[in-house]
């Protein structure tokens, strides 16, 4: 149906934006079961949620705002959780209501407070702004919110997780009791529908995302890792999907630093986006996404709040969201208003079954793969570059002279190999990957950690004469060899020296890692010696008769979740490490 009953102004914007017809949550809104009414709308990222709430609040700010003087407070506020959300939220806006001659003030962290103020202070029909930024200018008594027709909260559940409920609270309790409340996000988790029951009435509540399923346009894959292989596979996965542009999710800044500096080592066009960077840089970065100089941008799930990119085709959540409405948020990414997306999960193999159950409960279906190895990228790679010579060109007079020039000069065959050659030298390489079929033929084995069966042992020069205990001993192993405290077996502690067990598939990466971080003779955890050991530990070779020896031979058999519990407390031996 086309946009009805609304102003001109608003219906004329709409029609140069090449708007025929709402989209789900649009027309939803604008049914008359909404009019005039508080709503909690759950739509999907990229469903068209801004234009939404401005045409629901259109037909009565524009009936109010003749009525706005020199100095006086906003009609509309909308809260967004971060500064990109809040600008693209505005930019919108302006379109939308730039006939109908509405003012609109952003109010975001990072930008000029005391340029804000004086907007603020010389009369605006809307504010748009970021929940720290508004509560500084309500505190200080620039933002004036008496006569607040609308209060739209966009990606509430998201603003609770950042710790903004107070500043929320603040916010609406210095709103009018006769405003209109409305609530529209991707997800409504319970904290998002006591905050509804407190500040609306009589709300209406509104999905347009339909049952059983997650965000209709994006095609789920899992694939399943070694752990000390996470990076390797998100190049593996880069290189065979070559998408126009891709988002890797990181959990922290400081493995998005990592990742960022291991892709442009290997040649990939990245930027980061974490909350260490500047507002100039992320703009500087988004940019760069924008016009093409970058293709992969490696970010926190804060920092990528807010970020629309229309050639972004591809997700990859290199470390797991923390839940299944994260997964939808960043998933959410890409497959934006009608587009078509691939969110990838990189799964490490002891989480399977942790991240099946987090897809049920998001009723996702998902697709579980193989991480592509070096044979299908260079396929693909084949297929694209055929692809790409085949499409039908312009050429220039010039062009052609040249092209003429090296088929008489060096022949077909030769030309088409320098153009191969020249095409494929340019691409990151793929890189070769731990095989843990055996591991993950059945979920299971991974939970059972059955690939232990095949491992070696090894030997460190500290023993239970040193204080050593597998709470300190597990994480610098963790440390020293650049592994997971899943990927350590069984550690048996011997009076002058303890031994364990590594997976044979990992034993080339754990040895070189051990190199590298090994300094013979430091007084730290560098300077612990550990070697590959000949045979096995003297308990094992002594049998059952012989029993511990003294009796006071200790035996630690580690799983997946120990070994994180805290260094008991007590007397620290010379030989314990500091900690980390």
């Amino acid at each position: 149906m086309p946009f009805t009953r609304l102003p001109t102004p608003i219906a004329e914007a709409l029609a140069e934006k090449g708007y025929a017809e709402p989209t789900a949550v649009q027309g939803a809104v604008l049914q008359d079961e909404a009019r005039g009414r508080d709503l909690i709308v759950s739509a999907q990222t990229g469903s068209g949620k801004t234009v939404a709430f401005g045409v629901a609040m259109a037909e009565e700010l524009l009936t109010l705002s003749p009525m706005t003087k020199h100095g006086d407070g906003p009609l509309a506020l909308i809260i967004a959780p971060t500064r990109e959300l809040a600008l693209q939220v505005a930019k919108e806006l302006v379109w939308l209501f730039e006939k109908a001659g509405l003012r609109i003030a952003t109010c975001v962290g990072g930008m000029d407070p005391i340029r804000e103020r004086r907007q603020l202070s010389q009369g605006v029909d809307i504010v748009v702004g970021t929940p720290g930024r508004l509560r500084d200018h309500l505190e200080r008594g620039a933002l004036d919110l008496s006569r607040l027709a609308f209060a739209v909260l966009d990606e509430a559940d998201e603003m609770l997780d950042m710790g903004f409920r107070e500043d929320l609270e603040e916010l609406l309790d210095a709103t009018p009791g006769g405003r209109r409340t409305l609530l529209f996000s991707a997800t409504m988790p319970k904290p998002i529908l006591a905050l509804a029951k407190r500040y609306q009435r009589d709300a209406l509540q509104i999905s347009t995302i339909e049952a059983g399923r997650g965000h209709g346009d994006i095609t789920y894959h899992a694939v399943t890792v070694a752990p000390a292989d996470i990076e390797h596979a998100v190049v593996n996965l880069l290189r065979y999907h070559e998408s126009h542009t891709a988002m890797l999710f990181c959990a922290t800044r400081e493995n998005v630093r990592r990742l960022h500096g291991v892709l442009a080592e290997r040649g990939f066009a990245a930027v980061a986006l974490s909350g260490e960077h500047s507002q100039n840089e992320r703009n500087h970065a988004l940019q760069a996404l924008r016009d093409g100089r970058a293709r992969v941008c490696v970010a926190t799930d804060v920092a990528a709040r807010g970020i629309d990119i229309a050639t972004l085709d591809l997700v990859i959540h290199v470390e797991l969201p923390r839940d299944a409405e994260t997964l939808q948020h960043r998933s959410g990414r890409t497959g934006r208003a009608g587009r078509k997306g691939t969110a990838v999960l990189v799964v490490p193999y002891p989480r399977r079954r942790r991240v099946e159950m987090m897809l049920r409960s998001a009723k996702i279906a998902v697709e579980w793969r193989e991480v592509p190895g070096a044979a299908a990228i260079r396929e693909q790679d084949r297929a694209r570059l055929v692809e790409r010579l085949s499409q039908p060109t312009e050429v220039a007079e010039d062009e052609q002279a040249v092209a003429d020039h090296l088929l008489e000069l060096l022949g077909p065959q030769a030309v088409a190999l320098a153009l191969v050659r020249a095409e494929l030298q340019a691409l990151p390489q793929p890189e070769d990957l731990i095989d843990i079929s055996e591991r993950t033929a059945d979920p299971r084995k991974a939970h059972h950690r059955e690939g232990f069966d095949d491992t070696l042992w090894f030997r460190m020069d500290v023993g239970r004469r040193q204080n050593a205990d597998p709470r300190w001993i597990l994480p610098l192993l963790c440390r020293r060899g650049h592994v997971t405290k899943g990927e350590i077996g069984a550690i048996r502690i011997l009076p002058n020296e303890t031994w364990f067990q590594v997976p044979r598939a990992i034993e080339a990466k754990f040895k070189a890692a051990l190199k590298r971080t090994g300094r013979e003779g430091a007084e730290d955890e560098s300077g612990i010696a550990i070697e590959q050991a000949h045979g096995t530990p003297p308990e094992l070779q002594r049998g059952p008769r012989g029993g511990r020896p003294n009796g006071s031979m200790q035996r630690r058999d580690f799983r997946e979740g120990q070994g994180d519990r805290g260094h008991r407390k007590g007397p620290r031996g010379p030989g314990k490490p500091p900690r980390a």
